[in-house]
């Protein structure tokens, strides 16, 4: 069975504890990463199995930067120096400097991604037992048990320093602003009380055709054969109206686009919704769903969460990368980067201790950034900076309760899809559960986090204070939960303390000094880890992302008890 333990605990050279910035030997690598984030240490585990000599950095104390789980003091802090400084353009007059004869050193900013962070607390005990907290930063987030990110954690060996429990249930807020279980499966479907006979066989009958479909496909029949596939006329149909024309309700509809194929924007919003779901990625989202359901003996439903949290990603891969020859140093920041004078390559960074690395090539952060003063001293550093620009933006939120949403049940997820909590709600909203058999509270309390696109921050608070009036009732200090097992109606949890925050969302961007994505707004992790993949493939096109091992084998089980040891 897994346990917990930091990536600094391998046998590599994990020199942050030893002296404030130690010097670091060797003084050339093939790939420096900056930040421990989830991309940048898949990519150095992936260049450390290719046979790349590595140096990982991060400024921070500890593993994960903006995938980081910590603890609720250290979450207050991060999201606050990770904020917009006002102060940001007071010294970029010295920003580019000559570092020798032939190198010229461009400093590093920090460009906040974080903004209107709003911190409540109702109930000071929460505070007291700030240490028995690991937040998640960039929550909701969960893994469907069948998705990329198990296969990555499986190829990579990863899995060997992570270990998962099933989130155990899932419900849907209907259009009265009630919660409605998420049946996942024929069996469930069949079991659901709040669903009608006629609506269990359309669901059931639906969930027939898309799995007729996928084994028609699978066996290479064309669209229309025998009514077996899915023809391409519908495949490239809008999936809701697909839903439509196979006269599912309005109840069953939402299930399936909001619940199951975790769609973000209204699909009945015609012309102006932002991403229509066409029905040929509809189909693979259900896919991906019902091929998680059971998959794993203790993990009965779709979903899995890692225990001790979402940090435990990264520092997975960087134990993986530091096992393969990676050096890992934390505490050092970065404080500039190093080009060629004459040719405005990139050379190499410079470190807060004065050292200069050098190295062939540089992933940063998405959160690092220079600014535009060097253009009088290169003409055209553009062709190594290519910073990565914020193409959207994600409200998050932390609410901590003393009782769960529903009685017994320690963990689930909750989807508000748009227009049921306020008219003019334009995308869904997303909550998970989490409790103490989690290890990410103390016993007693549980954990909430939400999350929703959003144009602005207006918008996004609208969205998050909506969730958490429909969801809690707001205590005051010393108040206590109500609610009870022996209680026949359920009393709305008691809001002990919460963090609301918006979050720039910057796309990965490739050149000389890559730039890595920030967290995205979906639940799963498999855009972003196409996206690194697509990263890692542009750097070495020539080296294969975690090559096939004799030991990867997809039928690995969860360990008992729920617990998710992919264990291979």
């Amino acid at each position: 069975m897994a346990t917990r333990s930091s990536a600094s605990s391998d046998q590599q050279s994990f020199m942050a504890d030893t002296q404030p910035h130690p010097p670091i030997d060797p003084t050339n690598f093939d790939l420096i990463v900056i930040g421990t984030g989830l991309p940048e240490s898949i990519i150095a585990a992936a260049a450390s199995t290719a046979g790349k000599s590595v140096l990982h950095l991060d400024p921070n104390s500890n593993y994960g930067s903006h995938y980081s789980s910590l603890t609720l003091n250290d979450l207050i802090s991060f999201l606050n120096t990770q904020s917009p400084n006002p102060n940001l353009n007071i010294n970029q007059q010295h920003l580019v400097t000559e570092s020798s004869d032939n190198t010229i050193a461009i400093d590093l900013v920090t460009r906040g991604i974080y903004s209107g962070v709003e911190i409540c607390c109702y109930d000071q005990s929460v505070e007291k037992e700030s240490r028995k907290f690991s937040l998640d930063l960039a929550g909701p987030r969960v893994l469907f048990c069948a998705d990329l990110c198990v296969e990555m954690l499986l190829k990579s060996s990863g899995n060997q320093y992570v270990e998962f429990k099933n989130v155990d249930a899932s419900y849907v807020c209907d259009g009265n602003g009630e919660l409605m279980n998420v049946p996942d499966s024929k069996s469930a479907v069949f079991k659901d009380k709040t669903l009608k006979y006629s609506e269990k066989n359309q669901l059931n009958s639906f969930f027939k055709l898309v799995q007729g479909h996928l084994e028609g496909v699978k066996s290479g029949a064309s669209g229309g054969d025998d009514g077996k596939v899915i023809s391409e006329e519908d495949l490239e149909r809008p999936f809701g109206a697909f839903l439509e024309k196979m006269k599912l309700p309005p109840k069953i509809k939402s299930i399936i686009l909001y619940a199951i194929a975790m769609v973000d924007y209204d699909q009945d919003a015609g012309e102006t919704c932002k991403d229509v779901l066409k029905t040929r990625d509809g189909i693979d989202r259900l896919a991906l769903y019902h091929s998680s359901v059971g998959r794993f003996p203790n993990a009965l439903g779709a979903l899995i969460y890692p225990i001790y949290g979402q940090g435990e990603l990264p520092q997975a891969f960087c134990r993986r990368a530091a096992v393969k020859g990676c050096l890992y140093v934390l505490r050092m920041p970065v404080i500039s980067v190093l080009l060629e004078k004459d040719s405005g390559n990139y050379k190499g960074v410079k470190l807060v201790s004065g050292q200069e690395i050098t190295s062939n090539k540089l992933v940063m952060d998405p959160s690092f950034t220079i600014t535009s003063s060097y253009s009088e001293a290169l003409q055209d550093v553009s062709k190594v900076f290519n910073v990565g620009t914020v193409t959207g933006k994600l409200a998050r939120g932390i609410c901590i309760t003393k009782s769960p949403l529903k009685p017994d049940t320690s963990s689930c997820l909750v989807i508000y899809p748009p227009r049921s909590l306020y008219p003019d709600q334009a995308t869904s909203i997303r909550v998970l559960q989490l409790g103490s058999n989690l290890a990410v509270c103390p016993s007693g309390m549980f954990v909430f986090y939400i999350s929703v696109l959003c144009d602005d921050a207006v918008e996004g608070k609208k969205s998050l204070h909506a969730a958490i009036d429909s969801l809690f009732s707001v205590g005051t200090s010393g108040t206590t939960d109500t609610s009870s097992s022996d209680q026949t109606t359920e009393v709305k949890p008691t809001l002990l303390w919460s963090a609301l925050y918006i979050q720039d969302i910057i796309e990965g961007v490739m050149g000389p000094v890559v730039m890595t994505p920030t967290p995205d707004g979906n639940l799963n992790y498999n855009d972003l880890l196409h996206a690194t993949s697509k990263l890692f493939r542009n750097m070495y096109p020539d080296d294969e992302f975690f090559p096939e091992t004799s030991n990867t084998d997809t039928s690995d089980q969860l360990e008992d008890d729920s617990e998710a040891g992919i264990d291979s």
